[in-house]
């Protein structure tokens, strides 16, 4: 949606100080623009609302992995939240500290635990009790120093959100449960390269109530009570970001107010994502056609599910607005002035459709649209199906003056380059 970073001036939308028309013209659609003056502006409003604890922020970089915005948030004192070695390898190339760095993932591979080892990461969130074996295995292996351990608390808490996005339930594939968890704290002895010193939990994304967080907070202060030496708390990301105009979510202020009571004296760390991202991103694309079939009205644009898969996999909302308002319309048409079409894109599938009865003004082959909240899990999750080269991404300056190229193009070349031909 629109922000103090993403708004219209006298008709054209603009990316701060920058008018989006001026990047298509030079870069073309589709195309990812962020903005690091909203991304810096999310993260210190974080930073802000949990002052009384003084956490650790470790981004979560699975949300957006772009150099560029890595780089900005290190710079301003984030460290990473990885769930790959190549989450790693990205983030070190961004400038982090390996110590400030969280290795968490409920899939971990042996190569990957070796990596991470080697480049002395500072925390594991450890979700299987083999794992801690193989933890151990390859430090006695590589004679590393002993690692630090975060054991990811399953807490059976179902959150208020998407099903594909809430992970602290009992049937989720995430985390370990309590009677795990004690099992492992008993056998402490069987781990001797294993610093049992923290506990970590993650009920989901997109929280949209305080009280989950509060009950699964207040299970894992219960569960290592008997355990003195744990005295850091990792409660994850799940931070909410509006997605539509009239969308009711918790401030940041709340989780805190929520928190800051039951946290006081840990140790705290936070791995925000979507919310520092999402609404500092936008995807604009270009219409191609405009069909009129079986009473509804298609805009058929060079943007898909290849680069932005949220819809089709959610059935996620993202607002669509055009980039220039028609001069009847000085302001983001709603109601008066608009048709009900449905935005959809050029792949081959019926679920190829980012958009279901919009209201948009009538628009004409070859004006821009930009779909909005799309910092988070977009360029990520993008793929080349269709054989459709990635969009580039462009980033608009911390002061919001200036704007470059931080991922170029995909060409042909580029998506055959390690095929043999």
């Amino acid at each position: 949606m629109l922000n103090d970073s993403i708004q219209y001036h006298n008709g054209a939308l603009f990316c701060d100080s920058v008018a989006v028309t001026e990047i298509i013209a030079q870069v073309g659609t589709p195309v990812y623009i962020y903005s690091l003056k909203r991304a810096l502006h999310n993260l210190e409003q974080i930073r802000a609302a949990f002052h009384e604890l003084n956490p650790h922020i470790h981004y979560s970089s699975k949300a957006n992995s772009n150099l560029a915005i890595l780089k900005s948030l290190i710079q301003s004192g984030a460290g990473i939240d990885a769930v790959s070695a190549g989450e790693i390898h990205r983030a070190l190339l961004a400038g982090v500290s390996a110590e400030n760095i969280v290795f968490a993932g409920v899939g971990k591979t042996p190569n990957e635990i070796a990596y991470a080892l080697e480049q002395k990461v500072g925390w594991f969130n450890v979700e299987n009790i083999a794992e801690c074996q193989y933890i151990n295995d390859a430090i006695t292996a590589g004679k590393h120093a002993p690692a630090q351990i975060a054991l990811r608390f399953n807490p059976e808490v179902t959150a208020n959100t998407h099903p594909y996005i809430s992970t602290g339930h009992g049937g989720a594939k995430f985390g370990l449960t309590a009677e795990a968890i004690r099992y492992l704290l008993a056998q402490q002895a069987d781990y001797p390269n294993l610093k049992f010193t923290g506990i970590h939990l993650h009920i989901g994304s997109q929280l949209h109530d305080t009280d989950a967080t509060r009950q699964a907070v207040q299970a894992a202060l219960e569960l290592i009570a008997p355990y003195p030496e744990i005295r850091t708390v990792n409660i994850g990301g799940g931070l909410p970001v509006a997605y539509k105009p009239d969308e009711q979510i918790p401030s940041f202020e709340s989780f805190a107010e929520t928190l800051t009571p039951l946290l006081k004296g840990y140790t705290v760390l936070l791995e925000p994502g979507r919310s520092i991202i999402a609404d500092a991103g936008m995807l604009v694309g270009t219409v191609l056609y405009v069909k009129r079939q079986a009473g509804q009205i298609f805009y058929i644009a060079d943007v898909s599910m290849a680069e932005l898969i949220r819809t089709p996999l959610y059935n996620a909302h993202h607002e669509i607005v055009p980039v220039v308002l028609p001069e009847s319309l000085p302001t983001i048409p709603q109601g008066e002035g608009n048709f009900l079409v449905n935005v959809v894109g050029p792949v081959c599938e019926s679920s190829d459709v980012l958009g279901r009865s919009v209201p948009l003004p009538e628009m004409s082959p070859g004006a821009p649209l930009a779909i909005l909240t799309a910092g988070a899990y977009g360029m990520v999750m993008a793929s080349n199906y269709n054989q459709r080269p990635r969009p580039p991404e462009v980033v608009v300056s911390e002061d919001g003056q200036s704007w470059d190229i931080a991922r170029r193009r995909e060409t042909w070349d580029d998506m055959l380059s390690a095929e043999n031909l």
